[in-house]
């Protein structure tokens, strides 16, 4: 059953890939002795396997992976980005289709945050576009309470600590004042647990709604609150370099080429040329 470290894959990664868990959750499971492979108990992460080992998760065998897809889903207020919630409030995956795959969620939005949520039903996927270094910008609008002015909002700009927390800098836009009340744009390359909410209340500002717009290249549009729309999966392609092996590429129908009108007289004139001396009979010698 053992590997060498330089064979397959950890054994977490292919529970991640196949949709069971993400990473982290898969680790857990594993030291819960819930997986077994070769028909024996596993409780520990540290193991690579390759395709030809049989693996099970909770006395069922390891489906095969189904091609990566990923959704775009509108979060509504008052929903808690968790499988389970110990307060017994509601849950995202509780209000999904019921005819989506078990999917796990790219990041979080907290219970009183709204907007994109990208979701996906490969774990290993979830983890690559949560890591900082994807680079990838999240971007939210936000409204709080207050005046804010540019020497205010000039500590987001150069990062901040919050806590003893400390945070990378963001860039600020301020849209516009209307009342009591003011929009911002803020985007960031890593979100920690209430980033934006707490950087704000450093300033003095109080967050009253926190919309996000787009997470990297997939933008919230026009969805509505609740709704799911599926990522095409050219979309997928072309962003994150996924090729689904049930793709089939299309064959490109050969150009035509145009010809010049001029050409196409020409050729008309030969072509009626030739007809005529075919018709043409014989000249008799004298």
């Amino acid at each position: 059953m053992s590997k060498s470290e330089n064979n397959g894959e950890r054994i977490a990664k292919v529970l991640a890939r196949a949709g069971v868990a993400s990473r982290r959750a898969a680790e857990r499971m594993i030291a819960d002795g819930l997986v077994s492979v070769n028909g024996a108990v596993i409780t520990s992460p540290a193991l690579n396997v390759v395709a030809s080992d049989t693996i099970s998760v909770n006395g069922k065998p390891l489906a095969t992976p189904e091609p990566t897809r990923m959704w775009r889903y509108h979060k509504p207020l008052g929903l808690v980005t968790s499988e389970a919630d110990e307060k017994g409030r509601a849950t995202v995956f509780e209000r999904l289709p019921d005819d989506l795959p078990r999917v796990v969620s790219v990041g979080r939005l907290d219970i009183n945050s709204e907007g994109l949520l990208l979701l996906t039903n490969d774990g290993e996927l979830k983890r690559r576009l949560e890591l900082p270094k994807t680079g990838w910008v999240r971007k939210y609008r936000v409204r709080v309470k207050g005046m804010p002015s540019d020497n205010m909002l000039e500590p987001l700009r150069n990062g901040m600590s919050s806590g003893g927390e400390r945070f990378q800098p963001m860039s600020v836009v301020l849209d516009r004042q209307q009342g009591a009340n003011a929009w911002l744009t803020i985007g960031l390359r890593e979100g920690k647990n209430r980033e934006i909410r707490r950087a704000l209340e450093e300033v003095g500002l109080q967050v009253n709604r926190l919309i996000r717009v787009s997470y990297g290249p997939f933008q919230l549009g026009e969805l509505k609150a609740g709704q799911v729309e599926e990522i095409r999966p050219k979309t997928l392609r072309d962003q994150l370099g996924i090729k689904r092996e049930d793709e089939t590429t299309p064959q490109r129908p050969q150009a035509k080429t145009k010809v010049p009108k001029s050409r196409q007289a020409t050729r008309s004139s030969r072509a009626a040329n030739s007809s005529l001396s075919l018709r043409r009979k014989p000249r008799q010698r004298p």
